[in-house]
């Protein structure tokens, strides 16, 4: 990886620090250098870019109002940030953006609210909400499950459907994408194991095969994906701590290889990344579990190329960095570690 790609990580940073920050990854071993950083936002905690790496949004993550996104353009040469507008979520604690494939709408996933608000992209970047909907319903947990609770989005690689996971209702709900109106109509759910708590998601490469991390079972679940009416069927499930921990731990993200060979998913508690190799039919063999480098690994990102693997710790508040093998899908620290006030989502441009 002779390049430099440039990142930016959200936090959970008070108004007054800079919680967001740009950087640039450089060298085989992942070295990482702070451009810059804005201060302003309580709790940036999600970041997402555009493909073309113009534009940058988050979220202010509050949990006793409604949250806030912002949009941003990207200066070409620094990375700085410069504001575009912000708009409201008309929910607590927004946790999760998504874009879809050509960039028309963004999803933000309101998490103490238990509302998905949608937002239309102008030709500047400019965010308008244009839907905002409501999940009913809960989960038999009264401490985590009392409610819905909306935590992430994606779109199907036909970019038709939204799919929500729904942690409170122990649901992946289904809706089809009304671009001219910029609205989402409810189309089905799928349950999850009652408890599972369904958090994020990634579709394999190819998109007939999709993954979900459950938060409170500590789980990754593999779905056979039918694009065509956005049906997903249970292939499989999988643990993601060792037989033998029993402490406690919730898993938090996960994500897939571009070339589709492996699964990786966080343990917080157990503090540590959990490794899979990803077969010809999708289903997922246990490679290894290993430390995260720090405490609390909430997101972590796989570098373009797939040679590198940055976690963002939010309890020991620094960046560790992995090296991929890319014949076993094992990962080795690179001994690089860099602070950062409590960094919770890395996002490449």
């Amino acid at each position: 990886m002779g390049q430099e790609l440039r990142l930016y990580t959200g936090s959970y940073a008070k108004r007054e620090q800079e919680g967001l920050a740009a950087w640039q990854l450089r060298g085989e071993e992942g070295r990482l250098e702070r451009r810059s950083g804005r201060a302003g936002i309580h709790h940036p905690s999600f970041v997402r870019s555009n493909a073309a790496g113009m534009r940058l949004y988050a979220v202010s993550e509050t949990g006793a109002e409604p949250g806030t996104v912002y949009a941003y353009a990207i200066e070409a040469g620094s990375g700085a940030l410069t504001p575009i507008n912000d708009a409201s979520t008309l929910g607590g604690s927004p946790c999760h953006l998504a874009l879809d494939a050509e960039e028309r709408l963004l999803i933000a996933t309101n998490y103490t609210g238990g509302t998905v608000s949608v937002y239309a992209i102008g030709a500047d970047g400019a965010l308008t909400l244009t839907d905002n909907v409501a999940h009913e319903g809960r989960g038999p947990r009264d401490d985590r499950q009392e409610g819905p609770h909306p935590h992430s989005a994606v779109f199907d690689p036909a970019n038709r459907y939204a799919l929500i996971a729904d942690l409170g209702t122990d649901e992946i709900v289904h809706y089809r994408v009304d671009y001219g109106a910029g609205k989402l109509i409810r189309h089905g759910a799928t349950k999850t194991a009652p408890g599972a708590g369904p958090r994020h998601m990634a579709f394999h490469p190819a998109g007939d095969v999709f993954y979900v991390v459950n938060e409170l079972d500590n789980t990754v679940c593999a779905y056979r994906y039918s694009g065509e009416d956005s049906v997903l069927t249970p292939m499989q499930t999988v643990s993601t701590l060792p037989p033998e921990f029993a402490g406690a731990s919730t898993c938090a993200d996960i994500h897939v290889t571009e070339d589709g060979r492996y699964l990786y998913a966080s343990n917080r508690g157990h503090d540590s990344i959990a490794a899979f190799r990803v077969g010809g039919d999708g289903r997922l063999e246990p490679i290894e579990i290993v430390p995260c480098g720090g405490r609390t690994p909430r997101n972590f990102a796989i570098a373009p190329g797939g040679r590198l693997m940055l976690v963002a710790n939010q309890d020991s508040d620094n960046i560790a960095v992995f090296r991929i093998d890319a014949g076993t899908g094992r990962l080795q620290p690179t001994g690089e570690s860099f602070a950062t006030i409590k960094p919770v989502c890395i996002a490449f441009v």
